[in-house]
């Protein structure tokens, strides 16, 4: 599958996941961009996340000021081709975990810690 296809699904998973979720999150959700990426770059990676990481949530969690120590803005990065190979080629299972990899990085982004995901069923 290309990547090309790959962001084209990725889009419509994540369109489709922001719609449904409640306004109080919504709002926030639509307010931080997710890019779509084949795999984490050198940076990522020199700062010890492992290569087939799924997704990273990168700057000041919603509601906190970015301050002079955040150099990057609020994002969200899918890790398409990993989340790909995670799939093992399955659209079906790419398109699951695509949405629940983007619902952990909104849940990074909304300050909620790994107990708060794993309560919420997103770890």
């Amino acid at each position: 599958m290309t990547f090309r296809h790959l962001t084209k699904i990725a889009g419509e998973v994540v369109e489709v996941t922001q719609r449904r979720l409640p306004s109080p999150v919504r709002e926030p959700a639509l307010r931080v961009p997710v890019c779509f990426e084949p795999h984490p770059n050198d940076d990522i990676l020199a700062e010890g996340w492992e290569s087939d990481i799924l997704g990273l949530f990168v700057g000041p969690p919603h509601g906190e000021d970015p301050g002079a120590a955040e150099p990057l803005p609020s994002q969200i990065l899918l890790f398409l081709e990993n989340i790909w190979d995670y799939a093992e080629g399955d659209e079906a299972v790419y398109r699951v975990e695509v949405r629940i990899t983007y619902l952990h990085e909104l849940g990074h982004y909304l300050g909620w810690d790994e107990s708060d995901l794993e309560a919420r069923g997103l770890d």
